[in-house]
């Protein structure tokens, strides 16, 4: 089974806040990673060290190391900004950019990098919403804004829009959990389209969730990773005590 990410000895902090503590996962690659645990165990945090989003936020740092096809993004050469455009992110609460059109928050990565070509943005913009399944809905309205869709349409946006820029794994935190079961059901389906391109890692609430999509789920529990593995075997015959508490709603 190959890695597409791995973790080793990684600890991320909040200040004097010690939120992951020493975690060491391997998130094999073309298929879908659910991270299931009580709110405040270190899920988000431990998938935003991924891409580096973690340290963006003021007094947050990392030791350890994640490796994205076996190279550490951490090291001292390695350009942030690259990283995250090859590990994408997807966030709990559907943010298009509201200023700008649908096809221009889809495009929004691309113009970053620099990319000026209208026959190669025209393409990204099919490309990426096909992908997202939001081309057949839309197609006759990319210049309306980015807010003038649903959330469930916003949130696949938003996929799109992580989608442009072809990175090669793609991380949601809780993208479902502002949606309805129906908005819900269509990025579950997509997910399960996207894992044949791309390595995905999703935090969840929801355990019927990670139960229907996830092919390995870790769980975590004050900011350490107690169990990982099969998704079938974590939900049915987990190896901890704790994974198995959790899991039948008999915690805390």
């Amino acid at each position: 089974m190959d890695d597409k990410i791995a973790t080793k000895g990684l600890n991320a902090y909040f200040g004097d806040v010690h939120a992951v503590k020493g975690i060491e996962i391997h998130i094999p690659k073309n298929a879908i990673t659910a991270v299931i645990g009580p709110s405040g165990c270190g899920k988000s945090t431990l998938i935003r060290c991924m891409n580096r989003m973690h340290e963006v936020v003021r007094g947050a740092r990392v030791t350890g190391e994640v490796l994205l096809d076996g190279h550490n993004i951490y090291g001292s050469q390695v350009d942030p900004v690259q990283v995250r455009a090859k590990v994408g992110m997807v966030f709990q609460k559907p943010n298009p950019f509201p200023t700008m059109s649908i096809y221009d928050n889809v495009v929004a990565g691309l113009r970053l990098n620099g990319e000026k070509d209208w026959k190669k943005l025209d393409s990204a913009v099919q490309r990426s919403l096909k992908l997202a399944a939001l081309w057949d809905e839309v197609k006759n309205q990319l210049d309306a804004s980015g807010v003038s869709i649903s959330g469930g349409q916003q949130q696949r946006l938003c996929i799109a829009r992580a989608l442009a820029v072809e990175p090669e794994a793609l991380l949601l935190d809780e993208p479902c959990s502002a949606l309805d079961p129906i908005a819900t059901a269509k990025i579950e389906d997509l997910l399960f389209d996207l894992k044949q391109r791309y390595t995905i890692v999703i935090v969840t609430h929801n355990m019927q969730q990670a139960a229907r999509i996830a092919d390995f789920t870790a769980f975590m529990y004050m900011g350490e990773l107690v169990e990982f593995g099969v998704t079938k075997k974590i939900f049915e015959n987990p190896d901890k005590e704790l994974t198995e508490k959790y899991i039948t709603g008999r915690f805390g």
